[in-house]
């Protein structure tokens, strides 16, 4: 669940600047229609040469508005919780696969209402529910864990020491699998095909024997299929591979980033500026609160016209309005200085954003618009005091 490494070059082609946002008030994230459905076409491409099914992660990018052009390529969602199976199931209207470490008694009586593919975390979640589960018209998998890294960070790798992810190979309970209809293994964060295909041989080694008792396969997320460097040829060969071995199987792809990557923006605005030996600057977005994966990753996002610490005349180091101390975006240049009012334009801001967003400090969060074909910028939610004081009591 790492994120925004990666920027494309179309974010200087595109003709995003400043001035497009005029008239939005800030904080507001921006998502690019064009941007988008490009990202969908290159990932029905992969469904169409393959034979795939590719899932959006509700957990990556969960904006319904959007829905009806995602549901036109992709064939459903995977989803991590009751409140994300039910906005699937409603919104999205196709399959509706589930995986979460553990269920409530209370959750999965709602799960098995809106699921269609329900994926437990462990053996004895299943044998807790599986009664419950069968006579329903639902296909029932189990996540497994092949041990095998390919994850530099340790906070996002599922497969590290004593992760709570998956069964291993050695807790693997064969005699159990009945009414088992798919396996699971999610490895990979923003990775590119080589890493799926060593994966796979580790998968294979250690479960490839229950292969042939399964109906479905699911290779998790984690893909970055819409990066510009990403080899789509090598996922595709390696996908049409595993599907002459095992010809009797679907395969399910589920990435979280790829739906969305580069498809938008969060524009922010400067508040404050003032110096503690270097100049800081406060935006009306908050690190903690707007983009937790900069404090989680931690990465440095890209601003549009702004560059790296030493790379141009004026620095900046810029933070949010919260009280927390490392409420701390990065440390930023610019060729001209800013000014209290100016706007910056935070590149890549869609994925893990808005579905991580908290109102810590009673902080606004961002409005949401889309920008349609033509570049016109539409606000469709905003936000305000009820919806702060609506998750207290």
């Amino acid at each position: 669940m790492a994120k925004k490494v990666f920027i494309e070059p179309w974010i200087d082609k595109t003709g995003w600047k400043a001035g497009d946002f005029g008239d939005i008030q800030t904080p507001c994230y921006v998502v690019d229609k064009n941007r988008l459905e490009k990202n969908l076409k290159i990932l029905a491409k992969v469904q169409k040469d393959t034979g795939c099914k590719i899932l959006i992660a509700l957990k990556g990018f969960a904006m319904f508005s959007v829905f009806g052009i995602i549901r036109k390529y992709l064939c459903g969602v995977a989803a991590s919780s009751l409140n994300e199976t039910r906005l699937g199931f409603e919104e999205f209207k196709k399959e509706v696969h589930v995986f979460s470490p553990a269920y409530t008694e209370k959750d999965f009586a709602g799960i098995m209402r809106y699921a269609d593919h329900i994926v437990f975390n462990s053996f004895s979640q299943w044998k807790k529910y599986r009664r419950r589960v069968l006579h329903k018209k639902i296909s029932c998998g189990i996540r497994v864990n092949p041990e095998h890294s390919e994850v530099k960070i340790s906070f996002y790798d599922p497969c590290g020491s004593l992760s709570r992810l998956g069964v291993t190979m050695e807790n693997f309970e064969p005699k159990n699998l009945k009414g088992i209809e798919g396996l699971h293994f999610h490895c990979l964060c923003e990775n590119n095909a080589d890493a799926l295909g060593r994966t796979l041989k580790v998968f294979e080694k250690k479960f490839g024997e229950f292969l042939p008792q399964m109906k479905w396969v699911n290779f998790g997320g984690g893909h970055h299929i819409t990066r510009k460097n990403y080899d789509i040829k090598l996922l595709c060969q390696i996908i049409k591979d595993f599907k002459k071995r095992y010809p009797h199987l679907q395969i399910y792809l589920e990435p979280g980033e790829a739906i969305a990557l580069n498809a938008g923006v969060l524009v922010a605005r400067v508040i404050d500026i003032f110096k503690n030996k270097m100049n800081i600057a406060i935006l009306d977005v908050s690190a903690a609160c707007h983009m937790p994966d900069v404090l989680e990753m931690p990465y440095w996002p890209q601003i549009l016209g702004a560059g790296k610490r030493n790379q141009y005349p004026y620095v900046y180091r810029l933070g949010g309005p919260s009280c927390l101390a490392g409420d701390i975006i990065g440390d930023y240049s610019s060729p001209k200085p800013l000014t209290i009012g100016s706007k910056l334009i935070f590149f890549n801001m869609v994925i893990y954003t808005m579905v991580k967003n908290t109102t810590f400090n009673g902080m606004q969060l961002p409005s949401i618009a889309l920008r349609d074909k033509m570049g016109k910028i539409k606000v469709i939610k905003k936000f305000g005091y009820k919806d702060f004081k609506n998750r207290l009591s």
